[in-house]
């Protein structure tokens, strides 16, 4: 039989079982355990933060998607019952659509539900993270939430960790209201959470690759990099050509202070006490070895931390040719 959970009372020093649910207390999925796991996600893993919440993929919407301190995205299915086998099939395709998805599409799912960037949300959920180094998306965890497991799924989860080392696990909640009214949640997991923690670590991940070493192109390919890279309609590519440049241009050294300055000048939407995690995303871009025609133009330092860009500055036999390109662009 598959795993539940039991309950009893202790009234007057004689256990009384208590035996009720979700269903016959009138509660749902989306209107009671959906919100109460997304208030405190640590009930199902204590590294996993809510960034969405009935989001559709290709196959219907996932009920809730998470994000761990690791980058990975975890898909989250909710049975107010028991869990049969299918919910595993149901979740490994929404995964393997969600394995698809840009970072772009992502950050926009976490700024719908939580108001945030996906940067800001990571860095405020995970301190201890260093987000710029963080991987988004190399991997993705499945996590099923029920009141009991079929024997069946339990037996493939356990399988599938097992022998194939994927990232899946079934957690098991057992409501209770008391006799005074109290309700009461309690949690068990197939997978122990230090255990699942430690596949985690321990999975293979495709690093972005990282640099400091700038381009050498011609200015005729340098050039059409740029210009390429500044039409994007991405939020980041947009901030170098509208903020970081402009401003590079007007003088010859930018501090990170001074650049966190120039970013809520120009968009006074922003809060000024999570500036920084805008600047983490500029940051990451000129560190990417894919952009080395960005650091062919733009040379920074790092004075205080070996992981934090500061004294921004144009390259002088590039100045000109990044003015010509801006003007180009404007017009």
């Amino acid at each position: 039989m598959g795993t539940e959970i039991k309950t009893w009372q202790i009234v007057d020093g004689k256990l009384l079982p208590v035996s009720t649910n979700l269903k016959n207390e009138g509660k749902t999925e989306p209107y009671d355990l959906e919100p109460w796991i997304a208030s405190h996600p640590a009930i199902i893993g204590t590294d996993i933060a809510v960034i969405g919440r009935q989001v559709m993929s290709k196959s219907g919407s996932i009920d809730l998607l998470g994000i761990d301190k690791s980058g990975n995205l975890v898909i989250i299915e909710i049975k107010r019952d028991k869990l049969p086998r299918e919910a595993l099939a149901q979740a490994i395709d929404y995964a393997s659509d969600a394995a698809e998805w840009a970072i772009e599409k992502i950050g926009e799912i976490c700024t719908a539900y939580t108001g945030k960037g996906l940067v800001e949300f990571v860095s405020e959920s995970f301190p201890e993270v260093d987000v710029e180094a963080l991987n988004i998306n190399v991997s993705q965890r499945i996590v099923l939430v029920g009141f009991s497991v079929e024997s069946a799924l339990e037996r493939m989860i356990e399988w599938l960790s097992d022998n194939f080392n994927v990232n899946i696990n079934a957690v098991v909640l057992n409501y209770v209201k008391t006799l005074s009214g109290d309700e009461l949640l309690a949690k068990t997991s197939i997978i122990s959470e230090e255990l699942e923690r430690e596949r985690v670590k321990k999975k293979k991940k495709f690093e972005i690759p990282m640099s400091d070493e700038p381009g050498t192109y011609d200015i005729g390919g340098l050039e059409k990099l740029l210009k390429e890279y500044l039409v994007k309609e991405k939020v980041t590519s947009q901030r170098i050509r509208d903020v970081l440049l402009p401003a590079l241009l007007k003088k010859k050294t930018l501090s990170r202070e001074q650049l966190k300055k120039e970013l809520l000048e120009y968009d006074k939407s922003l809060d000024a006490s999570k500036i920084g995690y805008h600047l983490t995303t500029i940051s990451a871009q000129l560190g990417m070895k894919k952009n080395d025609f960005l650091r062919q133009v733009v040379v920074y330092e790092y004075p205080t931390y070996a992981w934090e860009k500061d004294n921004f500055s144009l390259r002088e036999d590039h100045r000109d040719l990044v003015k010509s390109v801006l003007e180009g662009l404007k017009k």
